[in-house]
């Protein structure tokens, strides 16, 4: 065995490991041999002392975060065969060298077996995300073999990591390019234009998980008049317009977002198009539509990020969708989504439910709606199916 810190399982606690779960709570560790550093590549071995994993040591609930269940070295070559592993799933899904669409997922944490980071492609762009010290402490070695992967079709990597990383890791990160710099042109999404914003926008600038659902707002879209809440950079607006919507008001408390979602249809459409953006919560601004709107978009950011708050959270579901219920045309159809990893599908279809009770419609399910496949789901990590929608016809 390799000399490493060695972090030993009570008996027993192996067995989540042995179904591949990427993650060792603290609570299963009974010691550790060394004295690891926060990211530090550890080992992980059961109450006899035989190898069961290999990953990043970290403070807090979860202790390590599952790299290999190989006994290998976490060496350049494996982390280039893991980057190499997530390029061709994207080439295989059609969106590495697509010319529709230039803006994708590359890595999705532990959907790619690479827990704690994240990768998003934006054109000649990749904006880096750590969601843990061990990936933050990689981040250069990252930027380096994507640079080698892509050649010159990559001229900068940015980090985005400040407000992702663990507070009590005391890093004082501060986000910037890892090399090379950008002048921000448009991406491509299904055809449309948009500009992103990694350096100052949530997320890495876009919110990419929602593409397929874009698009099938846009097949809805059809002479319709579209109310798109949370609206942040205006995607679903940008896609009603494309798919024929008579009028499109997108609405979002940000006053930035607004501005950047009405540059949005601009680029797409020009001037004249059939658009409002209207800074404005989202709750308040539904209070005093009746009537107005055919097809409803909540997109709503994480009302719960963690389980301790779980109940607020629902009780928010409820009253937003109960609202949007309430409000749209007899024949109208509502997209409501939650991206929460802490509300499951079975909380948030629940949420749904009660908030269409609230309102008295009688209403159908068209779709259930989930992410896309640039964002994959570890079969043995289930917490990663995120993003939950559904599309409801309401009488």
């Amino acid at each position: 065995m390799m000399e490493e810190t060695r972090i030993v399982l009570k008996r027993g606690k192996e067995e989540s490991l042995l179904r591949f779960h990427p993650w060792i709570f603290s609570g299963a560790v009974s010691r550790i041999y060394g004295e690891p550093e926060e990211g530090e590549v550890v080992t992980v071995v059961d109450s006899e002392e035989k190898f069961i994993a290999r990953g990043h040591f970290q403070v807090g609930s979860i202790a390590v975060r599952v790299l290999t269940f190989r006994d290998e070295k976490i060496d350049r070559a494996w982390w280039t065969a893991r980057l190499e592993q997530a390029c061709r799933l994207r080439g295989a899904l059609g969106l590495a060298d697509s010319e529709e669409t230039t803006c994708y997922r590359l890595v999705h944490g532990e959907g790619d077996s690479l827990p704690g980071l994240v990768v998003d492609i934006y054109g000649s762009v990749a904006v880096l995300q750590a969601h843990s010290i061990g990936m933050y402490r990689s981040r250069q070695q990252i930027a380096e073999i994507l640079r080698e992967i892509y050649g010159g079709k990559l001229t900068a990597v940015y980090d985005k990591s400040s407000g992702t990383l663990p507070f009590r890791a005391e890093l004082n990160p501060v986000d910037g390019y890892l090399f090379g710099a950008a002048a921000g042109e448009p991406v491509l999404e299904n055809g449309n234009r948009f500009l992103v914003n990694w350096e100052r926008g949530q997320k890495t600038g876009f919110f990419i998980d929602q593409r397929d659902n874009r698009r099938l707002v846009g097949q809805y879209a059809a002479g319709r008049t579209v109310l798109n809440t949370f609206c942040y950079t205006g995607g679903f607006s940008v896609y009603a317009l494309q798919g024929g919507a008579v009028h499109v008001d997108s609405v979002d408390s940000s006053r930035r977002a607004v501005e950047l979602a009405q540059k949005n249809v601009e680029l797409n459409f020009g001037t004249e198009a059939s658009h409002r953006a209207i800074a404005c919560d989202a709750f308040d601004f539904l209070k005093d539509v009746q009537d107005q709107y055919d097809l409803i978009v909540l997109d709503p950011p994480a009302f719960a990020k963690h389980q301790r708050v779980l109940g607020n959270a629902l009780q928010g579901y409820k009253r937003l969708n109960a609202r949007a219920i309430s409000r749209i045309r007899p024949g109208g159809i509502l997209f409501t989504f939650s991206c929460s990893q802490a509300v499951s599908r079975e909380h948030f279809r629940n949420a749904v439910f009660s908030g269409a009770a609230i309102a008295g419609r009688n209403v159908r399910i068209l779709h259930q709606l989930t992410q896309p496949a640039d964002h994959p789901v570890n079969i043995y990590h289930p917490e990663g199916e995120y993003l939950k929608g559904l599309v409801l016809y309401v009488e």
